[in-house]
């Protein structure tokens, strides 16, 4: 199936003109081709058109994964919230006294990696040591790739002390590229930057679409 994607400004990488109106038309899990959106749509009519307001660019990515969902721990809402509030947890102390297993691990990396596709996050930097958080991102439709350097402390946005949120970017967008990209409701490069991956509309891997704001 086609789908076309549109915005009111496409970012397709680093460094690229933004296009406004621009759209990516998707077929199964890769990108078929990017363009003004009226040339796009001319050319495959019968594509199925998803309009998103704000800018649409490359996904992000995060660096410090694995401390972000191995030694920090998601509380379960509603279940756990009034508890232990739905703030995540983090340190040696505060999670000795949640007497955390392996499968409680991977529950709490379902909720984190559904954190990060909510701001846009397509892939993520990390080495995972225990099995049920590996599967969780696996599953997920995150990419995982090796450690990365970063500075500062791992932060579930992306674009937090960033100089341009380019520098987050993962992948460009163009034809035979996996489609996976995001959508942020701001009016440019330099609005996301200063508002933050939290404005996210929408994020899709592989061509799904795996996160909707509601």
């Amino acid at each position: 199936m086609l789908t076309l994607h549109t915005a009111e400004l496409l970012v397709p990488g680093p460094g690229a003109d933004a296009l406004p109106g621009g759209a990516v038309l998707v077929e199964g899990d890769r990108i078929a081709r990017t363009g003004p959106y009226e040339e796009v749509f001319s050319a495959y009519p019968h594509a199925r058109v998803r309009r998103w307001p704000g800018v649409l660019t490359p996904g992000l990515l995060v660096r410090g994964a694995d401390e972000l969902l191995e030694r920090t721990y998601y509380p379960d809402d509603p279940y756990e919230t009034t508890e232990l509030g739905a703030d995540p947890i983090s340190g040696p102390e505060a999670l000795e006294a949640l007497k955390m297993t392996e499968p409680r691990w991977g529950h709490s990396a379902r909720r984190g990696t559904q954190r990060l596709l909510a701001r846009g996050v397509v892939a993520v930097c990390g080495r995972f040591t225990v099995g049920a958080v590996r599967t969780a991102v696996s599953r997920s439709g995150l990419t995982i790739l090796p450690p990365a350097p970063y500075e500062g402390l791992p932060d579930l946005d992306p674009l937090a002390g960033r100089r341009t949120a380019a520098e987050a970017f993962h992948g460009i967008l163009e034809p035979g590229a996996l489609a996976r990209f995001a959508v942020f409701a701001a009016a440019d490069e330099a609005e996301l930057l200063e508002r933050g991956s939290a404005t996210c509309v929408a994020t899709v891997i592989g061509g799904r679409l795996l996160h909707r704001r509601r």
